[in-house]
């Protein structure tokens, strides 16, 4: 089958407009109706309607020709909320030549409340050349595009010299419980040679659509989550008080707003600078060569850190994302909470990151509270088997674009098979720029030219990495 040329549809500047049409191979509509479906399925927290995403994508499969025995759906409570989890095999025939490989995508997003977003968050809509709903970019393009690989293999009557193994996880946005069991269960059974992720990674396009790197996550920050709570007598409004904990707990986040921590590197985040920056334009990207050169750099650290899509890599940030307070208008606020979540730089530790928290807060009375059950996870070697892999996706698709490792600053599955010992790296097939990052934002995006262009991406890797006739 004839490769779609992903460089003409990621270079051009002016995208395909809704009104015009576009012809679609058979592998191509079935993905953009998988995809629709997908999107339409409200799998966040407190709609408990993840079970409804496995059961169309088992239907999907079987229809494809997957048995029963290939299939594998688990049952989980994750904060009180039933989930599931999917585990697919696409078997090798006879004796398997090599270890199983397997690829792991999340089935669940973070909540999109209708009123505040411009389309229906839950509907698949084409516009502007985009597809706008929530999960378009994280991560139902992953369960998209990994599913589809694997109905198209199996339609072609390909068989893999090793055992392939699609893991979907139903909570990976909130407690991780569906993640942290799949990975103890694939590490006790099924053991694979290495993972690859569909939840990070990939191409990064300039401003006018043109490729400037491949992105490969080897590594990422570890995940903590603090509530910071302040509590008083209280009282009638008419009679304010010195201790207000509002305003206590105000203070205490300003504090935290000015602090930086401390500037931090290793030989994947500066290997990863030096090579972004000699593709990146531009101020940012001598800022990027200046600090791979000398992470001491200051004037280098504070464009780094202006940055939002770069300040994650230059050490831990903590940020205050919640807040709640107070219980009557007309009385004092007997507490105050905030939310504050940490991204944490690989080495320095949740236990740490508190006690300077603690410390520049400045204030025995901030309660601090660990929300989350933190994974601190290893760099992983990125294999040359997956980089030539990788290699051959770009050449098959015209794509003239160095393959760059990466720190990712946010969190995915991958963290808890790093520390279970397996190399795992997260290489998606969608190419976006910058600016049109909205995962977990409103009005979240990804070019329809990126959809189509990235869905040879996984036939082409699983190909190289697991031969097969």
């Amino acid at each position: 089958m004839k490769l779609r040329s992903a460089l003409s549809l990621l270079a051009a500047v002016a995208f395909v407009s809704p009104a015009q049409s576009r012809d679609l191979t058979d592998h191509e509509q079935m993905a953009r109706d998988i995809y629709e479906k997908v999107i339409s399925i409200r799998t966040a927290k407190g709609q408990e309607q993840v079970p409804i995403m496995v059961e169309y994508l088992v239907g999907q499969l079987k229809a494809a020709g997957f048995a029963d025995s290939d299939i594998q759906v688990t049952d989980y409570d994750s904060a009180g909320e039933h989930t599931q989890g999917l585990m697919v095999t696409y078997r090798a025939e006879g004796e398997a030549a090599k270890k199983p490989i397997v690829l792991l995508g999340h089935m669940d997003v973070v909540d999109a409340l209708a009123k505040d977003w411009e389309r229906a968050p839950f509907t698949l809509t084409e516009e502007d050349g985009y597809f706008f709903g929530r999960g378009t970019t994280d991560n139902k393009y992953g369960i998209t595009n990994l599913t589809q690989t694997f109905i198209r293999l199996k339609k072609e009557g390909w068989t893999p010299n090793r055992d392939l193994v699609l893991v979907f996880s139903g909570d990976e946005e909130t407690g991780m419980i569906s993640t942290r069991a799949q990975a103890e269960y694939v590490a006790e059974n099924i053991d694979p040679e290495f993972i690859l992720n569909s939840d990070a990674g990939g191409g990064v396009l300039a401003p006018d659509h043109s490729p400037i790197f491949y992105a490969v996550q080897g590594a990422e920050k570890t995940f903590a989550t603090f509530e910071l709570t302040i509590t008083n007598p209280g009282g009638h409004s008419s009679r304010p008080r010195v201790d207000n904990a509002i305003y206590e707990l105000a203070d205490a986040l300003k504090k935290i707003e000015a602090y930086k921590f401390p500037v931090r590197y290793s030989d994947l985040t500066l290997a990863s600078f030096k090579a972004s920056g000699a593709v990146t334009p531009g101020e940012l990207g001598e800022a990027m060569i200046a600090f791979a050169d000398n992470p001491k750099n200051k004037k280098a650290i504070k464009t780094l850190r202006d940055n939002p899509e770069t300040v994650g890599t230059t050490g831990t940030t903590c940020i205050a994302t919640m807040l709640r307070g107070g219980h009557a208008e007309n009385a004092l606020p007997q507490s105050a909470t905030a939310t504050v979540n940490c991204r944490i730089f690989p080495g320095v530790g949740a236990a740490a990151t508190e006690a300077k928290l603690k410390e520049v807060v400045g204030n025995d009375e901030v309660q601090f509270k660990l929300m989350t059950d933190v994974t601190e996870s290893p760099e992983s070697q990125l294999r040359p088997d997956v980089l030539a892999a990788i290699q051959k996706s770009l050449d098959a698709s015209g794509i003239e674009a160095p393959v760059i490792p990466y720190m990712e600053s946010g969190g995915t599955d991958g963290m808890h098979y790093r520390t279970k010992g397996y190399d795992t790296v997260a290489i998606s097939g969608a190419w976006s720029r910058p600016s049109d990052m909205y995962a977990h934002g409103l009005n979240e995006r990804l070019a329809v030219d990126a959809f189509y262009g990235g869905l040879d991406h996984w036939t082409v890797i699983l190909k190289e990495l697991a031969g097969g006739e």
